[in-house]
């Protein structure tokens, strides 16, 4: 006889469902695990052993085989431990095997029987939910999975509790949400004092969604002002919220359970590797840009960024998505993000200080930012000069107008973009196309094209650049909260697209 319990295996942030099985026939006492396992699902007889000694269960002295089905499709991790647990004691008879095969089940064993917390119990819910079957996961992990409000979560702190949930001995309470986390940033943009530029520059990047590059001296604030960027975005959308809360429960980055709603800012070292910033390593995981998704991706010192590893940028700011393949594995993960990055100007940083500079200025300046691609710089919507503080400034009171009240307009002009946007999902990721639709829909007058028209001409904008200036022109409009995009703004829009050229 064959027993089924059912599990999951992880390609990127799909779960894809296993079914474990397992027979007991004659023969010679082995237990062996097929089915494509890596070394910590081969181990697992072995943890599965030693909980059944611990709560005096016999394994029966015949040849236990557990299959995992897809056979092509590589298992890795310690979640398989339960699952194959729950099979063996279906075919031995302590567990009524009908409901064995109607659950999903995930977790790690100690040697006591004891259930260790794992990671993706959430997107392990999601096709619990799709598959219509029950989930049983250690209790750690539950407050996570209960989340999907679609699918039926229990929780269990050991092997014995579930045994006794299964038979009917103890029955066991449905698993709840853990607290949802919405706590507002504590760093606020009334902290910063000078740089009304920058702030006007963040404030537009914060409701367009535009990526930023600010090149200045060191000492002006860039990294400051990249801190307060969370603070101005408005909370997670339920369903953004979910999107990167399972990314994020791969990554084992979700803690008691929680989901937040606040946006995700990742700032990773300068030396940080290529399969960390775009995911990688052995079982693929997801690197920064995707642990990012829907929030901002911060690059300080962008110039001593590997080369390498910029370039790989490219890709996922305009599809937003990352597709890492190894040779084991090409997993697709969500990359939908702000790049924010800030950069010396050269090498020392005091390019324009004549008393400060060192003796190979103005030359180093133009070879430590050709450090960055022409194709990369391109995708920076806004690029903007970050002069030093005055001295002056920072004796003045704090500014009368904090995060909250530029956040509140950061809405606004976010709600006027979802209901110009309704009938055109994804728009975002194509520059290109979303500023074809702006032209249309914007409708600027004569004034307004023939200014853009000679900057054009006068600048070398390509008809990239013409969208990326005309889709920064509506953000600034909708900031307004005006109806149609007159001359300044376009003026505005090309004093921050085309710093040199003032």
């Amino acid at each position: 006889m064959t027993t089924r319990c059912y599990t999951v295996a992880f390609q990127g942030v799909d779960a894809r469902l296993v079914e474990v099985q397992c027979a007991v026939a004659p023969g010679l006492p082995a237990f062996s695990v097929v089915g494509l396992p890596d070394k910590a699902v081969s181990e697992a007889r072995e943890r599965v052993r030693a909980a059944f000694t611990a709560m005096s269960i016999a394994l029966p002295s015949r040849r236990i085989t557990v299959n995992l089905s897809p056979a092509d499709l590589p298992k890795e991790g310690s979640h398989f431990d339960l699952p194959i647990a729950l099979a063996l004691l279906a075919a031995i008879g302590i567990i009524p095997a009908e409901k064995a095969e109607d659950t999903i089940a995930l977790g790690e064993l100690s040697l006591d029987g004891q259930l260790m917390p794992v990671v993706g119990a959430l997107p392990a819910a999601v096709t619990a939910a799709e598959q219509a079957r029950m989930l049983i996961c250690p209790k750690g992990s539950g407050a996570e999975a209960a989340w999907v409000d679609a699918a039926q979560v229990f929780g269990v702190t050991t092997l014995a509790e579930a045994i006794q949930h299964f038979t009917g001995q103890r029955l066991i309470e449905p698993a709840t949400p853990g607290e949802a986390g919405n706590a507002p940033p504590t760093k606020d943009l009334r902290d910063v004092k000078g740089q009304e530029q920058a702030k006007r520059a963040l404030e537009i990047a914060a409701a367009g969604r535009h990526h930023l590059l600010m090149v200045g001296p060191p000492g002006s604030g860039k990294s400051m002002l990249a801190a307060r960027l969370p603070s101005l975005l408005p909370p997670l959308t339920p369903r953004e919220a979910l999107e990167t809360s399972m990314i994020h429960s791969l990554a084992g980055l979700i803690k008691d359970g929680g989901i937040s709603r606040v946006r995700p800012f990742r700032e990773p070292h300068h030396t940080a590797s290529m399969a960390a910033i775009v995911g990688g390593g052995r079982r693929a995981q997801p690197g920064e840009i995707s642990l990012a998704h829907n929030g901002v991706l911060f690059l300080d010192e962008l110039p001593e960024f590997a080369r390498p590893v910029l370039e790989t940028l490219r890709q996922p700011l305009e599809t937003g998505e990352i597709m890492v393949a190894r040779a084991n594995a090409h997993v697709k993960y969500p990359s939908r993000f702000m790049l924010v990055a800030a950069a010396n100007p050269c090498k020392c940083g005091y390019l324009a200080d004549a008393n400060r500079a060192c003796a190979r200025a103005p030359g180093c300046g133009a070879d430590y930012l050709g450090r960055i691609s022409g194709p990369l710089l391109d995708r920076f919507d806004l690029h903007l000069d970050v002069p030093p503080v005055d001295i002056a400034d920072l004796d003045l009171p704090p500014c009368a107008e904090g995060s909250a009240e530029v956040a509140q307009r950061v809405a606004c002009a976010r709600e006027l973009q979802q209901a110009r946007y309704a009938n055109h999902p994804g728009i975002e990721q194509n520059a290109d196309a979303e500023g074809q639709l702006l032209e249309d829909a914007a409708a600027p007058g004569p004034d307004s094209r023939d200014l853009l028209s000679r900057a054009a001409e006068r600048f070398g904008l390509s008809a990239r650049g013409y969208h990326r200036v005309l889709r920064v022109a509506r953000t600034i409009a909708d900031l307004a909260c005006e109806e149609r995009v007159q001359r300044h703004h376009f003026a505005e829009a090309l004093s921050f697209r085309l710093p040199a050229a003032r």
